[in-house]
């Protein structure tokens, strides 16, 4: 997934609560609904943790675009 515009309308299926950032939780049940029931709390909280660049234990979009992008 190299384009922005992709990448943004994907962090939003993630971001349920539309508040700009994923927690453990929302990528959590959005992996569910895409049919992955194998990502458990603390995985979900181990992915974000990988790619969450403050340690805030959000994801931001850019912190999510930098996970995704290569470029």
């Amino acid at each position: 997934m190299a384009d922005i515009e992709e990448a943004r309308k994907t962090f939003q299926q993630f971001d349920a609560d539309g508040d700009g950032f994923i927690t453990a939780d929302e990528y959590k049940s959005a992996m569910a609904r895409m049919g992955d029931f194998y990502v458990t709390a603390s995985v979900a909280e181990a992915i974000i943790a990988s790619k969450d660049a403050n340690g805030d234990k959000l994801l931001s979009f850019e912190e999510f675009w930098a996970g995704v992008h290569k470029g």
